[in-house]
């Protein structure tokens, strides 16, 4: 009678060490599984917003510093560095106040001082072909095929930051990502075949992606069109920026 009761007892301890082992495993799954998609849903955040936060934060920077951005030209005077006092924070950090932007190709390439944008431009782009231009924003601006070039007199589209789904939009260049901190008088540069091309920015306007009328723009003058996805990291609107050149 002992001995049945002691088996009895030595089954149910055993029955009930299984059910524990059970229990621990299947929290510990249960942890590992959560872990995992916490770090992917950071990982995706992080990929997503580093780029137009890490232009936020660096044009915030050049704020407190009142660091100015110059386009190179023939006969810059670079020593003008050296006439302007820095800061506390700028000589905290011995930033230059003034940096020089020379063309990244001059053959086509675009230069705003005011957000420090610096990039090639890509000629004759397909709006229409999503792979073809979505291929091109990852390496520069794209020029929209159909539209004029620089010193023709016409109408130039150019975009960029541009994307499929909103997570992909760190795949993309972070050119345009300041966009929206140009005002009326700001300066835009275009170099074409070795010149360069003053453009004064005149207004924007927040757009729907549908809104394509504005590639087709008719004008009197020579009239620049700058494209980019709104509000920054994201593809629900589009944000248009436009300038007219500055005469010689």
């Amino acid at each position: 009678m002992a001995y049945t009761k002691l088996k009895a007892k030595q089954l149910i301890r055993h029955r009930i060490h299984r059910l524990t082992s059970s229990e621990y495993f299947r929290v510990l799954i249960l942890r590992t599984l959560g872990n995992f998609l916490l770090l992917t849903s950071i990982f995706m955040i992080v990929k997503t917003f580093y780029l137009p936060i890490s232009e936020e934060v660096r044009y915030f920077i050049d704020s407190k510093l009142q660091k100015q951005y110059i386009v190179a030209e023939d006969k810059l005077d670079v020593g003008v560095q050296n006439n302007i006092p820095k800061g506390l924070l700028a000589k905290a950090f011995e930033v230059k106040k003034v940096e020089v932007l020379t063309p990244i190709d001059p053959e086509f390439s675009i230069v705003v001082p005011k957000i420090a944008a610096n990039s090639k431009v890509y000629a004759n782009t397909n709006a229409a072909n999503e792979k073809e231009y979505l291929d091109i924003l990852e390496k520069g601006v794209a020029h929209t095929l159909g539209t004029a070039f620089p010193g023709e007199g016409g109408h130039i589209f150019l975009f960029a930051h541009s994307t499929d789904y909103f997570w992909n939009v760190g795949n993309y260049n972070a050119v345009f990502y300041l966009l929206y901190k140009l005002e009326k008088g700001d300066e835009v540069n275009l170099f074409h075949k070795g010149q360069r091309y003053v453009y004064k920015v005149i207004g924007s306007e927040v757009v729907d992606p549908s809104e394509v009328q504005y590639l087709t723009r008719k004008t009197n003058r020579e009239f620049l069109t700058l494209q980019t996805c709104w509000p920054p990291g994201t593809t629900l609107k589009r944000l248009l920026v436009f300038a007219v050149r500055v005469a010689e």
